[in-house]
């Protein structure tokens, strides 16, 4: 039997796996910052061999979300107050680019729609006290705002920050304040597209982007955490 190359796309599928398996471990803090396994231990859990895995862990490596350790294995980096003070800048400019790119067209009713249903889904979350379906739907608006901007490259460069604030978000997700500011945000963001408003659409999500960043890094200062 011929030997599975990464072109193979059964190979390529086994690499994708394991590169979901180990980030969604990360993301969900299930393995923390500081976390230390070797390959071989990471491809039990997964159930796979290590060649996939050690592709996996290169590939999470080169986003910033693990060190790979020569003979060590992998290493789940944290993120300090620094990295997320940077991270939260990065994304407040980009994500105000998408919202002027998207207020610039105008969209109607049917395009805001998921923006207007995820605002919904975490008004009626924090109702229930639900905090993970909060997140869960605050993440997937701001998701769709990057998306409905139709600029692959602006998506791109978001996404690739977008874990390790994630990361941080969960984590420090009960520490913070009740949410309560961030539905009225959003539904004033909303207006603003609807308008056809493109620089208050990207002042209303500058704002809000700032406070989320304020309220994160008051949690590192509280609590003294030099890093998550």
């Amino acid at each position: 039997m011929p030997r599975k190359t990464s072109l193979d796309p059964e190979a390529g599928s086994l690499v994708d796996g394991a590169y979901q398996g180990i980030r969604r471990r990360i993301l969900d803090n299930v393995w923390a910052p500081g976390y230390q396994a070797m390959e071989q231990e990471v491809a039990l859990e997964l159930g796979m061999s290590r060649t996939p895995v050690r592709e996996a862990l290169i590939r999470l490596s080169q986003e910033g979300l693990v060190e790979v350790v020569p003979r060590r294995g992998m290493r789940v980096l944290p993120v300090s107050p620094t990295d997320m003070r940077e991270i939260y800048e990065i994304l407040t400019a980009l994500e105000g680019m998408a919202a002027e790119i998207l207020a610039a067209r105008k969209p109607g009713a049917a395009e805001l729609k998921p923006l207007i249903t995820a605002t919904t889904a975490m008004e009626k979350a924090l109702q229930k006290n639900d905090l993970d379906a909060w997140a869960a739907a605050d993440e997937l608006f701001h998701e769709r705002l990057i998306l409905m901007a139709g600029n692959k490259m602006l998506s791109d460069a978001v996404m690739s920050y977008w874990d390790r604030a994630h990361r941080a978000r969960m984590f420090t997700l009960r520490l913070r304040p009740l949410p309560v500011n961030s539905t009225r945000e959003h539904m004033a963001l909303v207006e603003r597209l609807a308008e056809g408003d493109a620089a208050g659409a990207a002042a209303v999500n500058r704002e809000h982007r700032q406070r989320a960043s304020r309220e994160l890094l008051v949690i590192f200062e509280r609590f003294r955490l030099q890093q998550m």
